[in-house]
């Protein structure tokens, strides 16, 4: 594996026969601009040099797994003031050979404990590992017209989580969108976010329970602030002409953020 980039103060290049495997792979990488791929190609040895994958359930993390996974977590930091840096709070990624069943515990406002299972593709913990299945990495390759992408997912929660929870508003600069402080940035965020939001959990509810015609972006999204956000990342890096139809507003907005910092 690339496990021999670890510890290494620059890592040499990606070897060219896995990058281009891996361009081929996923076309919504390929088809970024040369000086691009020349960044997320360097920033993903970063992230190899930096990281360490471990397999559950005795499956094996290759090299193709490695790089699948670095090059797609890379990509929503590829323009951002600080680059890796975004993702120094944790080194652990673990990734299944399918979705996992994780066990939940919630307590109700009576006070009534509730436990169920829950199925996953993947789960960011705040300051900790990043769970991928590699069953829904790969499928990545095949489901960019549906906005679809578990690793950008994940990792645009790691993003969020550096202000805090994952409340759908990642750490803004002051002057973020012409404003005067943080506070006015993270109000100027949410003026665009929150009836994007509103919007989409309105259609969705619509859709589930009257048979109204079903949103484009997973309906996953209308789960709250945070999961839209993670959500319509997705979609932005690898469909974002389809998202900028439905959200204009808010692809201008990640524009502003992910692209102008």
């Amino acid at each position: 594996m690339f496990g021999w980039l670890r510890n290494l103060r620059a890592p040499p290049p990606i070897p060219e026969p896995a990058w281009q495997a891996t361009l081929a792979r996923y076309p919504f990488l390929a088809e970024r601009p040369a000086a691009d791929l020349e960044r997320l190609r360097r920033l993903a040895a970063e992230f190899l040099r930096d990281k360490e994958f471990h397999g559950a359930h005795g499956f094996v993390i290759t090299d193709e797994v490695a790089l699948a996974v670095a090059a797609q977590a890379v990509l929503p930091v590829l323009h951002l003031r600080g680059g890796l840096t975004w993702y120094d709070d944790f080194v652990g990624i673990v990734v299944h050979p399918s979705e996992a069943v994780a066990r939940r515990k919630t307590t109700d406002e009576t006070g009534v404990v509730h436990e169920y299972e829950e199925v996953l593709a993947g789960e960011a913990m705040d300051r900790g590992p990043v769970m991928l299945s590699w069953q829904d990495v790969l499928a990545s390759s095949v489901t960019r017209d549906a906005g679809y992408n578990v690793v950008i997912h994940e990792f645009a929660h790691k993003i969020d989580m550096r202000g805090g929870g994952a409340d759908g508003c990642p750490p803004l600069p002051a002057g973020f969108a012409g404003t005067s402080s943080a506070r006015d940035a993270r109000a100027a965020w949410f003026a665009v976010l929150q009836p994007a939001y509103d919007a989409f959990r309105e259609k969705t509810i619509v859709a589930e329970r009257f048979g109204g015609e079903p949103p484009w972006l997973d309906a996953y999204a209308a789960e709250s602030p945070g999961e839209f956000f993670a959500v319509a990342c997705e979609a932005y890096f690898v469909n974002r002409t389809q998202l900028a139809a439905e959200f204009a507003e808010l692809v201008a907005l990640f524009d502003e953020f992910f692209i102008k910092r």
